[in-house]
């Protein structure tokens, strides 16, 4: 029985699969040290490469079959000139960060030494549980979201984290 022969569009993924492979393995180094002399870090590197890449697999029928290192060699400029963009504004928003957190005054809420002890006795995810509802305001049904759990085992929790924190209250240590 004969084979039916491939479609186009198989012969032309293959080809294109060919064609990306071609070029990744003449280009990778050369790519990878041009990054590699333009980046603070190895991993920022590697990321450049890696997206340079990326757009050379989707745009595989636009490289110019001749000159397809120089164009990789652009998209890597412009990946890296994206990189350099994006560690400036990371750098921008943490100063303005630093600027607005230096003016913040955080007031730690005044809590009886034996009161403290008792929350202090109580599991990190008690602790955190009443906190959200004590210092964040949060309500039962948005304790649930903030937990990724529903508002019935958000009730039941917090129920229990109180139980508990009530139950150190009592302890004799506290109530002398």
């Amino acid at each position: 029985m004969a084979r039916a022969a491939p479609t186009p569009s198989t012969d032309d993924a293959h080809v294109a699969a060919a064609r990306f492979e071609t070029l990744y393995r003449a280009c990778y180094q050369d790519l990878l040290a041009f990054a590699l002399r333009r980046c603070d870090r190895p991993e920022a590197a590697a990321d450049v490469v890696a997206d340079t890449f990326l757009v050379a697999w989707r745009r595989i029928d636009e490289i110019p079959t001749d000159q397809g290192r120089l164009w990789l060699f652009g998209v890597a400029r412009n990946m890296l000139a994206n990189h350099h963009r994006s560690v400036r504004r990371r750098a921008d928003l943490a100063a303005r960060l630093r600027q607005e957190l230096a003016r913040t005054e955080v007031v730690a809420p005044e809590v009886p030494d034996d009161v403290g002890r008792a929350f202090r006795s109580l599991s990190e995810a008690d602790q955190e549980l009443l906190r959200l509802v004590a210092w964040e305001g949060l309500a039962a049904d948005e304790l649930a979201v903030v937990l990724d759990c529903s508002a019935n085992a958000a009730r039941i929790r917090l129920h229990r984290a109180r139980r508990r924190f009530a139950a150190a209250l009592r302890q004799p240590s506290l109530t002398r």
